[in-house]
């Protein structure tokens, strides 16, 4: 989704996201950090937040052999720094092995989770910017004040409101416990700062595992100070199990309605519509009930989608109606006042300026002139169980209704191809084609029929 940024980059900014964690809770096979909220891997939505925020370099750190998560990063962000962490030892081991890849770094280093997706950059800007408000601040994280604190670590503030300490659930008495500011996971610290105190931590705790919160109390005995700063608790919500998933998928599409939304696009029923982190709308469009944007989508100004569409990687040019019942499939482009009816598919397809496929139509691998028309039942015959080919359809012509075009073909400019066709062959501008068998008619015959049969059942 867009991602709200501050007036300007942040300067001296360092992003180290963790994609390290198991997932177990999951039950898949696909890595956790890998699994989607709007089209995106929820790893992919921390890199959008820290480039938003100017955050270079960008460290992604994952588990031993986790190729697919290393693809994904690659493939989504080619800049990104990879880096390992060859045995799980807790987020205090994750993120220092962050650290040669950022050896000649020299700045503040905002430490993300993949699984906390819907963190916005303007609330991150203000961790980082309270961090440097005062020099002898080491570190910041941001809280949380969730319903139900559970097995959140706890931020425990001084009188003074600084943080003095984290304590997890685990090793919480019930007095911390009590405590409902919680740690959300997130933090922002001075690089050379923050090596140091990583290289001191100790694993003297439930889980025998290195937490980066106790950096807390060992910047305090060195004289430096942490801070804790509140986010909205829907922000910071964590990823788990598919149960959360679902969650924050819920709240990531009311975000981005109220985006479309606020931005003037009508939604018809706002929580039907569903739309992917990179749908782009323009001004002017309506959007009908129960419509779903994958991702890819583009759509140009005073756009109709009626209800029950499903697009994903198309480009829909102003003033194009769409639907109902629609489905746009990867690489189509609708043009501008073209229209795609209901119950009609387009794959790798283009529609020129004009162009109508009204009802109940394939049209696969093709491109549609300007202004032409595709009659009911039509079917471009694009695979042929080896290779797709293309069908190419000009300016102006007219496919008749329960047409089969069996590409590679070609149809011309003004041409016309008459209804219940098998076209196999190229059709010139402005020709007239029909390719069906010969119409035979025995005037009386059906009468005759039935007389028969009167007279066999009597």
């Amino acid at each position: 989704m867009p991602v709200p940024t501050t007036s300007a980059p942040l300067k001296r900014l360092a992003a180290v996201i963790l994609a390290a964690g198991q997932g177990t809770r999951m039950k898949s096979s696909l890595p956790k950090v890998l699994h989607p909220i709007a089209g995106r891997p929820m790893v992919c939505h921390a890199l959008v937040v820290a480039k938003a925020l100017g955050a270079s370099p960008r460290v992604v750190v994952v588990g031993p052999g986790d190729a697919p998560t290393r693809s994904a990063v690659q493939a989504f962000d080619p800049e990104a720094i990879m880096v390992e962490q060859a045995e799980r030892l807790g987020t205090g081991h994750a993120l220092r092995c962050a650290e040669a890849a950022l050896k000649d770094f020299t700045g503040d280093v905002l430490m993300l989770c993949a699984d906390v997706p819907l963190v916005t950059a303007a609330t991150l800007a203000r961790l980082v910017e309270a961090r440097r408000s005062r020099p002898k601040l080491a570190v910041a994280f941001l809280g949380m004040r969730p319903p139900e604190p559970g097995a959140y670590g706890r931020l425990i503030v001084d009188a003074t409101g600084s943080l003095a300490r984290i304590v997890e659930a685990k090793d919480a008495t019930q007095d911390e416990l009590a405590i409902d500011f919680c740690n959300a996971g997130l933090l922002s610290a001075e690089s050379t700062v923050l090596w140091r105190l990583l290289a001191a931590l100790k694993a003297d705790n439930a889980k025998r595992e290195y937490y980066v919160t106790d950096i807390v109390a060992l910047a305090r005995r060195e004289g430096l100070g942490a801070i804790a700063v509140e986010a909205a608790t829907d922000e910071v919500v964590g990823v788990n199990d598919k149960a959360e998933l679902a969650r924050a998928e819920a709240l990531y599409q009311a975000r981005r309605r109220a985006e479309m939304l606020g931005a003037g696009v009508t939604l018809s029923d706002p929580a039907t519509v569903w739309l992917a982190a990179d749908t782009a709308i323009g001004r002017d469009v309506t959007v009908g009930q129960n419509v779903v944007f994958g991702p890819g989508v583009v759509i140009g100004d005073g756009v109709e989608i009626k209800p029950f569409c499903h697009l994903e990687g198309v480009r829909i040019e102003a003033g194009a109606t769409i639907g109902p019942y629609a489905r746009l499939r990867l690489g189509s482009v609708v043009g501008p006042k073209a229209y795609v009816g209901n119950f009609v598919e387009l794959k790798a397809a283009t529609l020129e300026e004009g162009a109508k496929a009204n009802h109940l139509s394939y049209v696969g691998d093709a491109r549609v002139g300007a202004g032409a028309n595709i009659g009911a039942g039509t079917i471009t015959c694009n695979y042929d169980g080896f290779t797709k080919s293309k069908t190419d359809i000009g300016a102006g012509a007219f496919i008749g209704s329960n047409t089969a075009l069996v590409a590679p073909v070609k149809i011309g400019d003004g041409a016309v191809v008459g209804a219940g066709s098998t076209i196999i062959r190229d059709v010139p501008a402005d020709a007239i084609a029909v390719a069906r068998g010969e119409q035979i008619v025995k005037p009386g015959a059906a009468a005759q029929r039935r007389q028969r049969r009167v007279k066999k059942e009597g």
